[in-house]
């Protein structure tokens, strides 16, 4: 099964194709441009370099949110115009869960963090054992002091991931069990979108390609 999949939903754009679990290619960029001008273009180099044409894609995946509003639209356009042609199935995956499968190897609870400014962060919480990830809590906005109360009730390794990353671990009286991810495995990536992608599809966890939409979730006032 051939699997594209974008991620659009911050400042950098991603691209990868994957049949079935082993990655044929993955385009990355983090310029400053804006998804419009980057996003369609790496979709076809990808396509044109790894030799594959869109009508032999078998499922499309996209990194749904939270994230930037308008990355995540222009994302989920994006991907929802690929696939309406052979009306091919989607899979829409949550960013957070995107960030934190960087630690797939990792035995850790995975704590996924966004900055969502004002001291909040969009988070969601995975347990991560022998490769499986499970779900600890739904996608959310949070404080960060309230973050830290409920992981102070873990006594497992805890490591912090994603762009909010720093905000939450660089606070006072931080518990030993907490650490922060290296910075070259803290960010979501299309190959991770693709990955956790295949997975869903398995579970019959796929949609129509008008039904993609994007979950921008907001910061609480």
């Amino acid at each position: 099964m051939k699997i594209l999949a974008v991620d659009s939903s911050a400042k950098s754009a991603s691209v990868a194709i994957l049949d079935n679990e082993k990655v044929l290619g993955e385009f990355y960029l983090n310029i400053g441009f804006t998804h419009s001008q980057t996003l369609v273009p790496m979709i076809k180099d990808l396509l044109d370099t790894a030799k594959i044409a869109v009508d032999d894609i078998d499922l499309f995946a996209v990194s749904n949110g939270p994230g930037s509003f308008t990355g995540l639209r222009i994302g989920a356009s994006v991907i929802k115009g690929l696939a309406f042609k052979n009306n091919t199935p989607c899979v829409a995956v949550s960013t957070l869960e995107s960030i934190a499968y960087n630690l797939i190897n990792s035995d850790c609870i995975a704590s996924a963090v966004m900055d969502a400014r004002c001291g909040q962060v969009y988070n969601a919480d995975f347990e991560i054992k022998n490769g499986q990830m499970k779900r600890l809590s739904p996608d959310r906005t949070i404080t960060i002091d309230n973050l830290h109360g409920e992981l102070g009730h873990y006594d497992k390794k805890i490591i912090f991931v994603g762009d909010g990353a720093d905000l939450c671990y660089n606070v006072n009286d931080l518990k030993e069990n907490i650490f922060i991810a290296d910075n070259n495995f803290r960010f979501q990536t299309a190959k991770n979108v693709a990955a956790i992608a295949r997975l869903k599809f398995l579970s019959d966890e796929w949609l129509a390609p008008s039904s993609l939409v994007p979950n921008y979730l907001r910061p609480i006032i």
